[in-house]
């Protein structure tokens, strides 16, 4: 783990918002010169603060107007049925996130379709197919707020 002061905090933040901004601006928002700025992002990054850049899509204007969480409790445990699931799962374009879970299910699956009907073709075509698929739990999302996260 990186110890991390104010400035570090900051340009995290500030990152977070746009993974693009260059040193010589992350430096005039943050009071430090553009090699000063320059050199605390390398820190960050060779210290593995920053995972990667992504692009963060619209859905809505992309033409997929629902999102559906899906809890997905498996028929069969074991270390086969598991890997099987999991290379079946994200090979479906429509899922965004498959995450492994403890507890009521075993994964959490975030799916995203262009209204209803498509969602439904979705499901009983390719999640309800998967191997190992036991009970399927489904929640739609109705809004969404991107918090900022514990260094916010």
């Amino acid at each position: 783990m990186i110890e991390l002061d104010e400035i570090d905090r900051a340009m995290i933040r500030a990152v977070a918002q746009d993974a693009l901004i260059g040193a010589g601006a992350l430096g005039r928002q943050l009071g430090l010169s553009q090699p000063a700025a320059w050199r605390r992002l390398k820190r960050l990054r060779e210290a593995g603060v920053f995972r990667g850049y992504r692009l963060d899509l619209d859905a809505q204007a992309l033409g997929f107007g629902v999102t559906v969480f899906l809890g997905v409790k498996m028929a069969a445990k074991g270390r086969v049925g598991v890997e099987d699931f999991e290379r079946a799962v994200t090979a479906i374009p429509e899922v965004q996130t498959v995450e492994h879970l403890l507890g009521a299910y075993d994964y959490r699956l975030r799916v995203i379709a262009r209204d209803i009907a498509d969602f439904e073709r979705v499901l009983r075509r390719r999640i309800m197919t998967l191997p190992g698929v036991g009970t399927v739990d489904a929640n739609v999302l109705l809004s969404e707020e991107r918090l900022p996260g514990p260094i916010g």
